[in-house]
């Protein structure tokens, strides 16, 4: 938990009373200039089910839906480049290091042509 925890929305999964996952959006200005979504979380008994998608997609579909907005940025692992690609996320920085970790800040926009 830190101080961005209390004005986040979360969203999670859940098996029998356990977390099995979870992430958080943030509103405007908090994290970014954009909405944000962050600490996508899989249970690691869980993990390759299409947990992660499933709750991307759903957290995606919350924001432009309920919250009205086009923009979502995320700080990605690099490893996980790929995935957030296919979800219509591209890149907006080069690679940096957060906790040792490489990270990649990744921008999704809104398809709004018809």
């Amino acid at each position: 938990m830190d101080s961005k925890d209390k004005n986040a929305y979360h969203l999670f999964a859940h098996d029998n009373g356990i977390i099995i996952a979870y992430l958080r959006i943030l509103e405007k200005g908090i994290s970014y200039n954009e909405i944000s979504i962050g600490r996508v979380l899989i249970n690691k008994d869980y993990r390759g089910k299409g947990l992660a998608r499933e709750l991307m997609l759903k957290a995606i579909e919350f924001i432009e839906n309920n919250m009205n907005e086009k923009e979502i940025k995320i700080s990605a692992q690099a490893y996980l480049l790929d995935f957030y690609r296919s979800l219509g996320f591209n890149e907006v920085s080069e690679v940096y290091l957060e906790d040792n970790i490489p990270h990649i800040d990744m921008l999704y926009k809104k398809n709004t042509s018809i």
